[in-house]
């Protein structure tokens, strides 16, 4: 029920952010929505953060079965995620990184300006510190599936945006798994431009479109009967 209540609350979030976004054509008169409007809708409804996990719930259980991972049992699941929470928190404050609760997930939001240099995809060496607290935690908490999303402003192509945001992606996983985080647990996806969550009209905007997120989902007993 939480969760249809919240998918009408964004559709009627897009509705009205697909009404103000439209744009009178001066010749013509025609009414249409703007390429950066569509791509703040887009961010709205797209779900990536409500949705299933990438490549899907049984390919992922099969990897966590292989790895021996087991899962969590009813209430000891939110406080499995508050404890893991708190330490995140801990390890990456004075930094950046923004760690979100939706549910009994973890969004870890990071600004590509503290982990990439401009259209790169390797990950700076001053950052590489926070990684690695990052990590610690990760591997502490082995019964959570890490997903792994890389994203881009609305500069340059959407083909080439596409392919950056997958190549940072598969960075900061491959960096992850070097510290101790189990590959079994990992997916990664890019979403390249279509999930901005500020305005690209602005360099402020841009920058906080260009960024990597890891959500955390817990591995329940149900996953791995």
């Amino acid at each position: 029920m939480r969760i249809a209540s919240k998918f009408m609350l964004t559709a009627a979030i897009a509705s009205l952010g697909i009404t103000s976004a439209c744009v009178t054509d001066p010749v013509t008169g025609e009414r249409s929505i703007s390429k950066a409007a569509i791509g703040g809708i887009g961010g709205v409804v797209g779900g990536y953060l409500l949705g299933d996990l990438v490549g899907g719930r049984r390919d992922r259980t099969e990897k966590i079965l292989g790895a021996g991972i087991g899962g969590l049992a009813g209430a000891g699941i939110g406080a499995y995620m508050d404890r893991q929470e708190r330490d995140l928190r801990a390890s990456t404050a004075g930094t950046d990184i923004d760690v979100i609760r939706q549910g009994d997930d973890l969004i870890l939001q990071m600004p590509s300006g503290i982990t990439f240099a401009y259209d790169s995809a390797s990950i700076q060496p001053q950052y590489r510190g926070t990684l690695d607290r990052v990590a610690d935690v990760l591997s502490r908490y082995e019964q959570t599936y890490v997903d792994v999303y890389g994203h881009t402003d609305s500069t340059g192509s959407d083909s080439y945006n596409q392919g950056l945001s997958e190549r940072r992606a598969v960075s900061v996983a491959d960096y992850l798994t070097q510290r101790g985080v189990a590959s079994a647990r990992m997916a990664t996806r890019g979403y390249g431009e279509s999930q901005p969550i500020a305005s690209n009209e602005t360099e402020e905007g841009r920058a906080e479109n260009r960024r990597v997120e890891v959500k955390l989902v817990p591995i329940t007993d149900n996953d791995v009967r």
